[in-house]
């Protein structure tokens, strides 16, 4: 059985048959494995009321701890500024995330979550977890390890190239 991939490269290989296309069966793959599984762990979240780049920026803030500032906030979540700002009045509107306006500089604001924020994203968390478990669960526990090993390294390298920046 082949994948959307194989064909699209089998396809490749007939009109450009000289071609080295390797790089399509990785970057292929690793687009269309993000696409179909940015849709499917939308669900749980979606089902809570929130999307995924709402949630990542709930969970930053739980997981880093404290106040951050927007700019930490983009950098954690590999947001941009823009981004992160129309996310966090969302979550504010939501009350899951307080502001509080810095008193030595009023153009810098401070994020943290409210008491119903953390509730939340402590409640959210578990359920969010073992619906990706799920999706995973027909890779054997030591071909998952294999598989984040290597996406650890392709990350790092593509960090070292192109500096981690996104958005």
């Amino acid at each position: 059985m082949e994948d959307a991939v194989a064909i699209a490269l089998r396809q490749w290989r007939e009109v450009l048959p000289d071609a080295d296309l390797d790089t399509i069966a990785v970057i292929g793959r690793l687009n269309r494995c993000a696409a179909l599984l940015q849709h499917a762990t939308d669900a749980p979240l979606g089902r809570a009321g929130v999307n995924r780049a709402e949630f990542d920026l709930l969970c930053a803030l739980l997981r880093v701890g404290g106040e951050l500032t927007p700019g930490r906030l983009a950098r954690e979540t590999f947001a941009s500024g823009a981004a992160v700002t129309k996310r966090i009045k969302r979550l504010e509107e939501l009350g899951l995330v307080a502001r509080r306006i810095d008193d030595r500089d009023r153009r810098v604001a401070h994020l943290s979550l409210t008491e119903p924020g953390r509730d939340f994203i402590l409640r959210l968390m578990p359920e969010q977890l073992e619906y990706e478990t799920a999706l995973l669960s027909g890779l054997p526990a030591e071909r998952e390890r294999e598989l984040a090993d290597l996406l650890a390294d392709l990350l790092l390298t593509l960090e070292g190239r192109l500096g981690g920046m996104i958005g």
